[in-house]
């Protein structure tokens, strides 16, 4: 069931800082399950560049799911190591990080942002990549339609990736 008082939009740059604060509460090294640390000046800059869409209760931010050209990120280890095993069509994009606050998983809202992501880039391949270990995430995955597509490895650590036709 979604989250009826969750209001998903684009993301703004007053929206940053509630970004970060999400993505800083929900990395592993605080028992989360989201690998790697963005900038304020990447989301700054994927803001300007591909659909970035926050998911606001109350004017908070509870969720957000970032999309980034595949060659803007090309030079980036993990997602060469991504790309190198799912090369993804001539126009696909790189789907993620989603993040959504504790408080409100298991409502619907992770499918809520993915869908309207996909309906602002109709048509085209969402790819992306998840740990092996990260079954909750799969699982989340497989519900948004997505499909594991390969398998990699980066510095001891399998990932997989996972992709939408769009």
């Amino acid at each position: 069931m979604t989250d009826s008082l969750c209001e998903i939009a684009a993301a703004a740059p007053d929206d940053i800082a509630g970004i970060l604060d999400l993505q800083e509460s929900n990395l592993r090294e605080h028992g989360g399950a989201l690998s790697f640390r963005f900038s304020r000046d990447w989301f700054e800059a994927a803001i300007r560049g591909m659909p970035v869409l926050v998911a606001r209760d109350a004017g908070k931010v509870v969720g957000y799911v970032v999309s980034t050209s595949m060659a803007a990120q090309a030079h980036v280890p993990i997602i060469a190591a991504m790309l190198r095993a799912y090369p993804g069509a001539p126009d696909a994009y790189n789907y993620g990080p989603i993040c959504v606050a504790e408080s409100h998983r298991r409502r619907g809202l992770a499918l809520a942002l993915f869908e309207a992501l996909r309906a602002r880039l109709p048509g085209r391949e969402a790819v992306s990549f998840i740990r092996a270990d990260n079954a909750a995430s799969r699982r989340a995955h497989c519900k948004m339609g997505m499909r594991e597509a390969a398998a990699f490895d980066v510095g001891g650590v399998a990932y997989l990736v996972v992709v939408h036709p769009g």
